[in-house]
């Protein structure tokens, strides 16, 4: 490792790595030779010293064959290891394994084979991965620094990326192409297990609403499978979207002159259709999630929302048998 470098975790770093270090140490000692050179000229022929200055040479070929040569030479070196390196993190295995990447503002969605589709890319460790990159709405970058790996993902088109990684642990994925006033929140992780803990994560992440109450299945939607948390807190602070935080019950103005009590009805457009009605002071930039959520994502969805609001059911408490009430109902106006 080294102090300028990140750490390097997959096949076909080192080739990134050595090409880097190629190009800095030929700059730094031209560098160096050309400020050295300067000095010494600025010192030997200084104003007012006593030197008789013969008169400067018009063509010197060996000085030309120097200077054209060794760039050329230095060229050459930097175009084989850019196309090797190149070859190397272009070229996929045959048997490596697919996972669709979709990008939107802003956030990352990684559909696997199975149909499980999640926030975070998960891959087992010295296994050839292939990423199979679009976008819904503008040009983003998907960008791990530890695999040297980086690709467009643009609208319209499909792009294609591979590593394979070499050490399990959890590494930073970027969008490295300005997209907009979040562009800086869109961030994930790429995680690497071992195969058998591939394997199994899978198989869980695939289970997981069995295994939870709608409002914990619309969190974990919300934090991780839809990536909401980006643009939408839960405590009340506004980022590019409204937060959800007292959303439920309460009345919204919008954009178009309208406004309502916020019900289930309008938070199932606001994931299907979010450009129809517009909360006042927001822009029109979520993207539709119509064909990517089902209607058990959105019950879920829904019912995690109503949790945050204090207008929404109180769904900690276990309603009891019918009982007479303790207290005298209050007395009808006369």
């Amino acid at each position: 490792e080294s102090f300028w470098m990140p750490e390097k975790a997959a096949e076909g770093a080192h080739t990134v790595d050595a090409l880097f270090a190629f190009i800095f140490w030929v700059s730094a000692f031209f560098s160096a030779l050309v400020i050295g050179l300067l000095v010494l000229f600025l010192i030997k022929y200084r104003r007012g010293a006593q030197r008789t200055h013969g008169e400067a040479p018009s063509h010197s070929t060996a000085l030309e064959i120097t200077w054209s040569v060794i760039p050329g030479i230095l060229v050459i070196i930097i175009f084989y290891l850019g196309v090797r390196s190149y070859l190397t993190l272009t070229v996929p295995p045959p048997d490596a394994y697919e996972i669709r990447v979709t990008a939107r503002m802003w956030s990352w969605s990684f559909a696997y084979p199975n149909g499980h589709i999640d926030s975070e890319l998960h891959v087992p460790v010295d296994t050839p991965v292939q990423l199979v990159l679009s976008s819904d709405d503008v040009i983003h970058s998907l960008y791990v620094p530890a695999f040297r790996a980086k690709k467009d993902a643009v609208p319209g088109r499909y792009n294609r990326m591979w590593f394979r990684a070499t050490r399990e642990g959890t590494f930073d994925l970027y969008c490295a192409a300005y997209c907009g006033t979040g562009h800086s929140q869109m961030l994930s992780r790429v995680v690497v297990h071992s195969p058998e803990d591939f394997q199994r994560w899978l198989r869980d992440a695939s289970d997981w609403r069995s295994r939870m109450t709608p409002v914990e299945a619309g969190r974990m939607l919300y934090e991780r499978r839809l990536g909401c948390i980006q643009c939408h807190s839960i405590d009340g602070t506004p980022r590019i979207g409204p937060s959800l935080k007292n959303l439920y019950g309460y009345e919204q103005k919008f954009t178009d002159g309208t406004s309502a009590i916020i019900d289930e009805n309008l938070i199932r457009q606001f994931i299907l259709n979010p450009t129809a009605k517009v909360p006042v002071g927001y822009a029109p930039v979520m993207p539709s999630y119509r064909g990517q959520v089902s209607e058990a994502d959105i019950d879920a969805l829904i019912a995690f929302i109503k949790s945050l609001s204090d207008r929404g059911p109180r769904i900690t408490d276990i309603p009891g048998p019918a009982t007479a009430p303790t207290t005298a109902p209050a007395r009808p106006p006369q």
